[in-house]
This record gives C-alpha cells, sequence and structure tokens, in this order.
C-alpha cells in the first residue's frame, strides 16, 4: 500500500509500515527523527492527492485539546481554533479512501463528529495512560495488543522544557505496530 503519515515528525509509525513491505511516506513541517528519503518536509496538503491507499494524521493538538481549554476564548477570538478546526476538516475530507485522525481528548469530537474510538497506551504495551481519540474512515476499530499494568500519567507530568511538546506528542511504538500490521 502507499500510506501517508500526516503531521509526523518521528518517523514512528511510517517506519513501522515500512518494516511491512508498504510505500510508507511521513510528512511535517519539522525534519524527521528517522533519517529517511520518505520524509515531505513541507505541509501535508501539498500532497494529499496523490494516490494514497491510507493516510494516518495527527494534526496539531495545540488550539484542540481540551486540556488547554483555559485558552480556548482567546483562540477562538483571534481564529486559531476555527484555524485548526478547518485543517482536521480538510484532512478528512482528503481524497484517501482510508483515513485515521488521531488526537487527545479535544474539541474536534464537538466540532466536527465524534471520536470513532479512544485508546490508551497501556492496551499496546505501554503501562501509561494517554486517552487518545481516533476519527476512522473505512478501517476497523483499532483492537488492543497487550494490555499492562501501570497506567502512570507520565505524558501529563512531563516537566517544562524546549522539547516538551514534541516528547508528549511522539506515537507510541506499541500504537504504531498495532496500526501497521491492523490497517496494513
Amino acid at each position: 500500500m502507499k500510506v501517508l503519515i500526516a503531521c509526523e515528525f518521528s518517523g514512528i509509525i511510517r517506519e513501522a509500515f515500512a518494516r511491512r513491505g508498504h510505500e510508507a511516506w511521513s510528512a511535517d513541517l519539522l525534519d524527521t527523527e528517522i533519517p529517511s528519503l520518505f520524509h515531505h518536509k513541507g505541509d501535508v496538503r501539498e500532497i494529499l492527492g496523490e494516490g494514497w491507499d491510507i493516510m494516518i494524521s495527527h494534526p496539531p493538538c495545540d488550539h484542540l485539546a481540551v486540556s488547554g481549554a483555559r485558552w480556548f476564548e482567546e483562540k477562538r477570538r483571534d481564529g486559531r481554533q476555527q484555524a485548526a478546526l478547518a485543517f482536521v476538516q480538510e484532512l478528512m475530507d482528503a481524497p484517501i479512501d482510508k483515513i485515521c485522525i488521531e488526537n487527545p481528548v479535544s474539541i474536534i469530537s464537538t466540532h466536527i463528529r465524534k471520536a470513532s474510538q479512544w485508546i490508551q497506551p497501556y492496551q499496546f504495551g505501554h503501562g501509561e495512560s494517554k486517552r487518545t481519540g481516533l476519527w476512522l474512515k473505512n478501517l476497523p476499530l483499532l483492537e488492543p495488543t497487550n494490555i499492562v499494568e501501570g497506567r502512570e500519567q507520565k505524558v501529563w507530568w512531563m516537566a517544562p522544557s524546549k522539547d516538551r511538546w514534541k516528547n508528549r506528542s511522539r506515537t507510541y511504538t506499541g500504537i504504531a505496530e498495532a496500526m501497521a500490521s491492523q490497517w496494513g
């Protein structure tokens, strides 16, 4: 399959699909952390129409996640929230048969549509919790692969740093492997 992982700088999901023989590309405004010729550095909208079979997208949650609700009024007034929602809708409407939009608990569910399912890292081999929504089009629900104990909120409690946002946004390898094995 021809796979697009939109808004992914880490390369984690791209590599999970590539290991299974798929032509997998990541696209992000940032360089990829796992060097690859299969990374489009730029706006993903530039390549949405290039014949992808599946897209897994991680639109930035800065103006969407309810964890930042105290800033919603300001973000509504200055248009950032509407722009973020419009971007999500554009990804959902992309000319791609199979689509997954991934985001933490956010206003996507109230402004566009409810998530198809909610997953947790602890369902895929990681002893942590981070409730994450998947908005699916023509894809089955992601089945848990390795439910573990622990359930720490490591992501929530990360100390402030210049890379905190990056560290909080990386996909867990167990979730990436489940996506690649179940949807690939």
